[in-house]
């Protein structure tokens, strides 16, 4: 007499086909988006691009520097890392004013650096900023 039923072919053949398709899922979740798993904020002040381009009230991203600089109302420069503070994706897109990270969807206001949509809970990492000869430079907060 049998201990208990015997997995079926069919019910082998679903498990066997169904494993890499969910190893696909696995690898698409854990994807670090543009940049990989290294990618970092700049650990030294870094030039960006000419004062000029950022108008009041609007912001740039600098994809290559994992940076973002906008300027208020005020005139104000900001600068703020681009590695998103929820699984340290580097954020790619900016609409408008508003950063939004390719891993797992949170915002940030790039005026603020601070969480505008989940899944992230801490605002962006402020950097320096200034300007030298009319062109931005950006780095680590002294």
């Amino acid at each position: 007499m049998p201990a208990g039923p015997s997995a079926s072919r069919r019910t082998v053949l679903r498990g066997a086909a169904a494993a890499p398709v969910a190893g696909l899922g696995l690898a698409a979740c854990s994807a670090q988006g543009a940049g990989g798993p290294d990618a970092a904020a700049p650990t030294a002040p870094v030039e960006l691009g000419v004062e000029s381009e950022i108008a009041k009230g609007a912001a740039k991203l600098y994809r290559d520097h994992n940076v973002v600089v906008s300027r208020d109302r005020t005139g104000a420069l900001k600068a703020y890392s681009t590695i998103c503070t929820h699984a340290g994706c580097p954020i790619n897109k900016l609409r408008g004013t508003t950063l939004i990270c390719p891993c797992h969807g949170s915002e940030f206001d790039a005026v603020t650096g601070k969480v505008v949509q989940a899944p992230a809970t801490e605002p962006l990492t402020e950097l320096s900023v200034k300007t030298a000869h009319g062109r931005i430079v950006a780095g680590p907060a002294a």
